[in-house]
């Protein structure tokens, strides 16, 4: 039988005891590196605070088809001259200042349990 690492006994005073007690074996096992890795991952997700976009983000603007027959794309259009904003696609996710595909919620899962 190999020998374990042994442990002394301290009393409820603080003081050492005479006897001593072999090591379990768990505190022989190996760490491994990828337990290690997911608890840090899910403990660094429970510091996270929830974000959120606007609802009416990339919807703040006055924009319409223009349809068909004019050799452009059929996304709406912010209407209106004079400034380099007119003409420009509005609404979708694909278009400058438009809105972004499935917007952030608060309610989504932030935070993960771990099992510490």
């Amino acid at each position: 039988m190999t020998s374990r690492p042994t442990v002394s006994i301290i009393s409820a005073e603080g003081k050492a005891g005479e006897a001593s007690h072999p090591l379990p074996n768990v505190f022989k096992a190996p760490i491994r590196p990828d337990i290690v890795q997911s608890v840090h991952t899910g403990m660094a997700k429970n510091k996270r605070q929830p974000y959120a976009v606007s609802e009416k983000a990339g919807h703040q603007t006055s924009a319409e088809s223009w349809g068909t027959g004019r050799a452009v794309a059929r996304i709406p259009r912010v209407s209106g001259g004079g400034t380099h904003r007119a003409g420009q696609a509005a609404f979708g996710n694909m278009c400058r200042s438009g809105r972004m595909f499935a917007p952030t919620k608060v309610w989504r899962k932030w935070q993960q349990k771990i099992n510490l």
